[in-house]
């Protein structure tokens, strides 16, 4: 899910024209990017966990899924803290990545569409032999398809990128809001949603029970509602915003300027997690309504994502705690390998295949095994980087990305 910078310099080898690329230096990269990747893959596996572990998409509300108190309390704090707050940072943080790479290919006089589209595509195939292979809840492939769309307006500055952005979004929430007034279930309380038994069955059956074959069966049928039209749609409406808004940020080089603007930061940190939490623990403390759900995932989520940015990048600014985090930042280095780690590691654990623990994990064990599963990642990516300067999946997508275009040439 990174998305590197490159240098690209033209050179002349035997009177035929060749383009070299090379990764930026360590000395260039801005590690509260990096710690902010390596923070992002933290909060999206314990996002994901459950739907590693428990029959997705067919569980449409995991609040009436739980019934244990605990559950119920470790599940609540886990939607203020965490989901609907952690795709739209890494959307951003993509966004970003891609920015960077057009304005570094405009330094260098690079044709930045010549490699861009070209790495989309090694990604989105990725992405889809990792949903197909692995895992149907793949979102490799959205991004690669939404950043195909980013193209499209990457040439605008930064205050047009962001105003197409929010202009997207907010289209999204306006049309949504009016059926939720218009149909006049706006201010009435949340219902426990109608469940397909029959499809429920069959994912515990596949993944409980079933061996690979099963499993893979199963996996397509949950890529139908994955990969449906509607869900594209919506990736759309949701995803390609904040990838502008990254893109915007970008241009504007806030991360590069972090010490120069070190006040808006902390600003924006203050407010930004404040306005976020309150947002999504609205439906908790008052009645959970239609609107106050909807708000709590496409307004709070992403208000919170700023915040959670804010807050890192902040936080890199206290002396001596980009060293502290530096293991943080190395996992982040390699994020798109570890987020394929996370699940191979996750099947293998829950699928009957493996370790068959799937529907066996209440949340405060799945929370737990998270967070144990993301600190052998980080000692992974520690090891790792003492003998190599990409993660193994970054490193291929760069050769095959840049070999395809060396012989094109």
């Amino acid at each position: 899910m990174t998305v590197e910078m490159f240098e690209i310099q033209d050179g002349e080898e035997k009177g035929v024209q060749t383009v070299n690329f090379q990764p930026t230096n360590l000395d260039e990269r801005i590690h509260s990017l990096d710690i902010l990747r390596g923070f992002s893959l933290l909060g999206i596996l314990l996002v994901n966990m459950f739907a590693f572990s428990l029959p997705m998409p067919h569980i449409l509300d995991l609040n009436y899924w739980f019934t244990e108190a605990k559950d119920i309390i470790w599940q609540q704090n886990l939607d203020i803290y965490v989901q609907s707050s952690f795709y739209p940072l890494f959307s951003m943080l993509f966004g970003y990545g891609l920015a960077m790479q057009y304005t570094k290919s405009q330094e260098s006089g690079a044709n930045f569409y010549k490699f861009a589209p070209k790495r989309l595509g090694v990604l989105f195939i990725l992405g889809l032999l990792h949903a197909f292979l692995i895992w149907w809840g793949d979102i490799l492939a959205t991004y690669a398809v939404c950043g195909l769309f980013l193209l499209l307006f990457i040439r605008f500055s930064s205050g047009w990128l962001l105003t197409f952005g929010l202009v997207i979004n907010s289209f999204m929430h306006l049309f949504i809001l009016a059926i939720y007034f218009l149909a006049g279930i706006a201010n009435t309380e949340v219902e426990e949603p109608a469940i397909d038994i029959e499809m429920l069955n069959s994912a515990i059956s596949a993944y409980g029970v079933g061996g690979w074959t099963d499993a893979f069966t199963q996996r397509l049928s949950d890529l139908s509602i994955q990969l449906s039209l509607d869900m594209w749609i919506m990736s759309l409406m949701t995803i390609l915003p904040y990838l502008l808004i990254g893109a915007a940020f970008a241009k504007w080089r806030l991360f590069e300027r972090a010490k120069e603007l070190k006040k808006m930061w902390i600003v924006l940190a203050i407010i930004f997690v404040a306005a976020g939490l309150f947002i999504k623990s609205a439906p908790y403390i008052f009645t959970r309504t239609y609107l106050l759900d909807y708000l709590k995932v496409y307004i709070g989520g992403p208000l919170l994502s700023i915040g959670y940015i804010s807050l890192i990048v902040s936080i890199c600014l206290i002396p001596f705690a980009a060293k502290i985090l530096k293991p943080i930042a190395k996992a982040g280095r390699m994020s798109l390998t570890l987020y394929i780690m996370q699940s191979i590691i996750c099947t293998v654990l829950f699928y009957n295949f493996g370790f068959s623990l799937y529907g066996q994990v209440d949340v405060q064990m799945g929370t737990i095994m998270a967070i144990g599963i993301y600190l052998v990642q980080i000692i992974f990516a520690e090891i790792w980087f003492t003998k190599f300067r990409q993660g193994p999946l970054e490193m291929a997508v760069k050769r095959i990305t840049y070999r395809k275009i060396l012989l094109e040439k």
